[in-house]
């Protein structure tokens, strides 16, 4: 519930929603006001029929003063026609009260409405309702004072008021009626335009709002797709969704992936230019490595020539052997240098680890022990594939620069070990190690820490790990040097 109130769509339901039950406790505050209005209006029209059979009262009480004859028979007209006049006096102000006068047994005995707005004048007693005037009248006798009685319709409520009339006609009861309308009229017409603007308010404000929640929804959408389906660093332009407000996350979005396209734009090119830079700072680093390392034999075998030229038959043939002694040299440097730079891929095979270590040590067992030094191999009794050859060449590598590297009388350790889920061939000698200010670069071509090295031994190794999806590193540790070969392990 609260994830989806924080989207901009369940915002706008609940807001329609409170709309809704808004409207609706406004219409039923009106209508509830309305029925106590309409109460309100009931309870003054009883009022006021009352004051208006007080009225017949008193206007027959001075009618009757002026007798000076016996009381007249209840059906002379003279009689009936002065107390329908009795009733005119008494309602002619009382807007929508009809009104007369009624005896037990003889019925309606006079009847005016004289504020009756129809036609022409209403001169008879209302026939529907007769038994309420005659059920109001009993009331009135039998109580023998003021009675009212009211009656709940549709849409209007019915309100009579009878009163005894004292004199010389017995069982007389003046009566007053009236109608209050609450579902008809001005009051009524005014509630239901009231309702029907409130209504027809609600109805728009949430045609809008459905509207606004679904434009939004399905610009967003088109927003999200059009997104998705590039790349980041490659923003497409959106178009324009005709919202303000939305389009100016448009704008921003399309400026966002303007200048990321200019930003990548110029990384590239400085990527370019790097690279550039940086193949001809190793071509630069490769060609001097080069030259340096074969200049030495040209130079030794130049002397050489010269001094055979000059000398005798013996000297030249000390010079002849030293030239192709120099020239082995070359051929030897020609050839790590072609190790480096052309990357054969492996021919995997299944080897076991410990008799590879040994014959990985055998053929520097004579010149370890001319320096006093001890080799070691220690591997788990298990076979990982790689390949033999190219392994073999890197740790022939570190082995010989283990040897020219650790002090007389020491011992150095040829290991290899399954490690989290990799392959590990280590050699660990007692020496110093590389100096500080190369290590760096120690794995680069013709970096090397001795004056005789060829700074291409690293290298060979750090490519032959490559090739087989693993790495070189040298491993820092305070008693002696270990150089590790880490490739991924493969069992089958």
């Amino acid at each position: 519930m609260t994830s989806q109130f924080r989207s901009l769509r369940g915002r706008l339901v609940v807001l329609l929603l409170l709309l809704v039950t808004a409207a609706v406790a406004a219409g039923i505050l009106m209508v509830e006001l309305f029925r106590q209005s309409a109460a309100a209006q009931a309870g003054r029209a009883e009022a006021e029929i009352g004051r208006a059979c007080d009225a017949i009262t008193d206007a027959y009480r001075f009618y009757r003063a002026g007798w000076e004859t016996a009381m007249p028979r209840l059906d002379n007209e003279g009689l009936r026609r002065d107390l329908t006049a009795v009733v005119q006096t008494a309602l002619r102000d009382r807007p929508g009260i009809e009104g007369g006068i009624w005896q037990t047994e003889a019925g309606s005995l006079a009847y005016a409405f004289p504020t009756y707005e129809g036609g022409g004048p209403k001169i008879d007693v209302p026939q529907a309702e007769l038994p309420r005037i005659q059920a109001v009248n009993r009331a009135a006798l039998a109580e023998e004072r003021q009675a009212s009685s009211h009656y709940d319709a549709s849409s209007q409520i019915l309100l009579l008021t009878a009163c005894p009339l004292p004199g010389p006609i017995p069982a007389l009861t003046g009566w007053t009626m009236t109608r209050v309308f609450t579902f008809a009229g001005r009051g009524y017409r005014q509630l239901m335009a009231g309702l029907a603007i409130l209504f027809a308010s609600v109805f728009a404000a949430a045609v809008l709002l459905i509207r606004l929640t679904m434009t939004w929804s399905r610009h967003v959408s088109q927003i999200e797709r059009a997104l998705q389906a590039h790349d980041i660093a490659n923003l497409p332009t959106l178009p324009t969704t005709g919202e303000r407000e939305l389009d100016r996350i448009v704008t921003a979005l399309n400026e966002a992936g303007r200048r990321i396209a200019i930003a990548r734009q110029r990384a590239d090119q400085l990527g370019r230019q790097v690279a550039s830079g940086e193949r001809l700072a190793a071509i630069g680093r490769l060609a001097a490595g080069v030259a340096h390392e074969i200049r030495n034999p040209i130079a030794a075998m130049r002397l050489r020539a010269e001094n055979a030229l000059a000398g005798d038959a013996e000297r030249k043939t000390q010079a002849l052997s030293m030239v192709l002694e120099q020239i082995g040299r070359l051929d030897m440097i020609l050839r790590r240098l072609l190790t480096v730079t052309e990357r054969d891929e492996p021919r995997r095979q299944f080897v076991a680890l410990r008799p590879f270590l040994d014959r990985c040590a055998g053929p520097h067992a004579e010149l370890a022990r001319a320096k006093g030094i001890t080799l070691a191999c220690e591997a788990d009794e298990a076979a990982a594939r790689f390949d033999a050859d190219q392994m073999r060449g890197a740790v022939d590598n570190l082995i010989l620069n283990a040897i020219q590297a650790a002090p007389a009388q020491s011992r150095i350790l040829i290991t290899a070990r399954q490690e989290s889920g990799n392959l590990v061939l280590s050699v660990k000698d007692e020496g110093p190690g590389p100096p500080r200010h190369i290590r760096d670069e120690l794995f680069e071509p013709f970096v090397t820490g001795r004056a005789e090295g060829t700074g291409l031994g690293l290298s060979i190794v750090r490519e032959v790990a490559a090739a087989h999806g693993g790495t070189a590193r040298l491993v820092d540790s305070p008693a002696g040097t270990t150089f590790e070969i880490i490739v991924p392990w493969q069992s089958s």
